[in-house]
């Protein structure tokens, strides 16, 4: 086998290596779509509008940096501040400046975005509960952390 043959060899996945990959898609695809379709239902909420209040409602004073709450939700500043003007326009967030830098814009919970996240929870709290924390073992919930430990790594 030439050089070139074995290092394409290396590349594939076997037929174990292929069906976790298959796994690990399956879960990505069909968890955010079942989290989202039940909130989207249920509360008038995407997830991800959820996770912005919700990351909101846990903050300092109700108050994130907009860089920082992009992080907290693992999107892109484009992608929040389209999700933030939507928000924003139901009334559940504002932007206003940043005091310790002109550059900046934070995003604030307002009253009602705190009510929107407080009669949200218990319901994500429950859906989550049964379809993820119900569903596993103490074991395999700490494996999971394990595993997010070793595929974020690579990734940040």
């Amino acid at each position: 086998m030439s050089g070139s043959q074995q290092a394409d060899s290396e590349v594939w996945l076997d037929d174990g290596q292929q069906e976790s990959w298959r796994a690990v898609v399956a879960l990505l695809t069909m968890l955010p779509a079942a989290l989202d379709s039940d909130l989207r239902r249920t509360c008038g909420l995407t997830m991800f509008d959820y996770t912005v209040l919700a990351s909101l409602s846990e903050a300092p004073q109700q108050t994130l940096q907009m860089s920082a709450l992009a992080a907290r939700a693992s999107a892109s500043l484009p992608r929040l501040s389209h999700v933030v003007a939507r928000l924003e326009a139901r009334g559940w967030l504002t932007r206003e400046g940043n005091g310790r830098d002109a550059r900046a814009t934070n995003a604030v919970l307002t009253r009602s975005g705190w009510e929107k996240v407080a009669a949200t929870a218990p319901h994500h709290a429950q859906t989550v509960r049964d379809l993820v924390v119900d569903a596993l073992s103490l074991i395999q919930a700490r494996n999971a952390l394990v595993l997010r430990h070793f595929i974020e790594r690579p990734l940040s």
